[in-house]
């Protein structure tokens, strides 16, 4: 008989037969139906077999009847094991608050997390989770079923096309589809499309509306480019202007651009250190009184455990914190002003627009003072200078 954990749950020893007859006694526990198992003599010629604790205690009258003796060699099982516990009741008793806290705590939601929401608030979601029994610390046993959760949330939430709550260990994941509507568009009444600032019109194409302005033109802020008014004095008709006008615009940049500038490098020197997390808690267990560095930048994980499918509250957060130095780097008044001019140029296509496009530039005045380089540069930029005005 191979020991399994029924032999195992009873109990069961190694016994060695000492003196009788042993075949006689072999025969015997046989007939008494005393289950014997991995019988085999020993160099000595002494029978050992191993034996379930009750018939053990079945054993006294045949080894009367047999004028034998018995010496345990070793004890297993179940009730061996408890009884050395018994023995060792501080430690028994803290692995049985370990296991019990470990359940209590793995019954209870940690994280509830909000995902796909971009127009409702968070702040809306979780309250109406709240509402349904969603919420850090909740008994995970009082939640109800996982669709009956999300349609419930579903008519709380009625922006919401679709709601699903997945629950997964100790948290909960709330994901949001939300409905599409149409954008409101402001009704369109009559406009004329009018100059957003000084400029000298280089290219003019009118969808609707009457051109006011040809090439070469110059206009001033405000001034008519594409009329919305058809007709003369008696007969007009008001429309919407639709176009495009693109004009050589002037702007003045000061730009200041320092001589020296600095970036930031690792120098390969780090130290770790571990903490042991709790829910949202975190208790430091290494990395006591490491190297401390003037710069540094800090990179953390977390590992949380896992019992099958279930993410428990408990992992280990690691932080590894780099050192950085601070690099000087000097330019000449060359570089320097190089720099500066491309990022003005890039700040200034941005804010002039995607069609903007820069024809000349022009230095205005130019000196270093204080370790910079300051200049007055003058672009002239071909870019749209259209912008809409409702006729009254």
């Amino acid at each position: 008989m191979k020991v399994n954990w029924v032999a195992y749950a009873r109990g069961y020893v190694w016994v060695k037969l000492i003196g009788g007859a042993p075949e006689r006694f072999v025969n015997a526990a046989a007939r008494e139906s005393i289950d014997l198992w991995s019988i085999s003599f020993t160099p000595a010629g002494e029978l050992k077999f191993g034996v379930s604790i009750p018939d053990f205690f079945r054993l006294r009258p045949l080894l009367r009847e047999c004028g034998c003796r018995t010496r345990l060699i070793s004890r297993h099982g179940l009730p061996f094991r408890l009884a050395r516990l018994s023995r060792r009741k501080t430690f028994a008793g803290g692995m049985l608050a370990f296991v019990l806290a470990l359940f209590v705590l793995s019954t209870l939601i940690w994280d509830v997390r909000v995902e796909g929401n971009s127009t409702i608030p968070e702040e809306k979601i979780r309250q109406a989770a709240k509402a349904e029994g969603i919420y850090d610390y909740q008994w995970s046993f009082r939640l109800g079923d996982a669709s009956t959760l999300s349609q419930r949330l579903a008519l709380r939430l009625p922006e919401a096309a679709w709601v699903g709550v997945d629950k997964r260990g100790t948290s909960v994941t709330i994901t949001v589809v939300e409905s599409t509507k149409p954008e409101k568009k402001a009704l369109d009444g009559p406009r004329h499309l009018v100059a957003k600032t000084d400029a000298v019109v280089t290219r003019i194409v009118a969808e609707s509306g009457r051109p006011k302005v040809e090439r070469n033109d110059r206009v001033r802020k405000g001034d008519i480019l594409i009329s919305g008014i058809l007709g003369d004095e008696r007969n007009s008709k008001q429309v919407i202007s639709k176009g495009k006008v693109m004009g050589l615009v002037w702007h003045e940049y000061r730009i200041v651009s320092p001589l020296q500038s600095s970036t930031r490098n690792l120098t390969g020197e780090s130290q770790e250190r571990s903490y042991l997390v709790i829910g949202s808690r975190a208790l430091q267990i290494s990395g006591y009184g490491g190297v401390r560095f003037g710069q540094s930048e800090t990179r953390t994980t977390i590992r949380r455990a896992q019992l099958g499918n279930k993410t428990l509250p408990f992992g280990i957060m690691k932080e590894q914190e780099r050192e950085v130095v601070e690099i000087g780097q000097k330019r000449t008044p060359e570089e320097a002003k190089e720099v500066g001019l491309a990022q003005a140029r890039a700040e200034l296509l941005a804010k002039a627009g995607k069609d903007a496009v820069i024809k000349a530039e022009n230095i205005l005045h130019e000196h270093t003072e204080n370790g910079k380089v300051m200049l007055t540069v003058l672009f002239e930029v071909e870019q749209s200078i259209e912008v809409e005005r409702p006729i009254p």
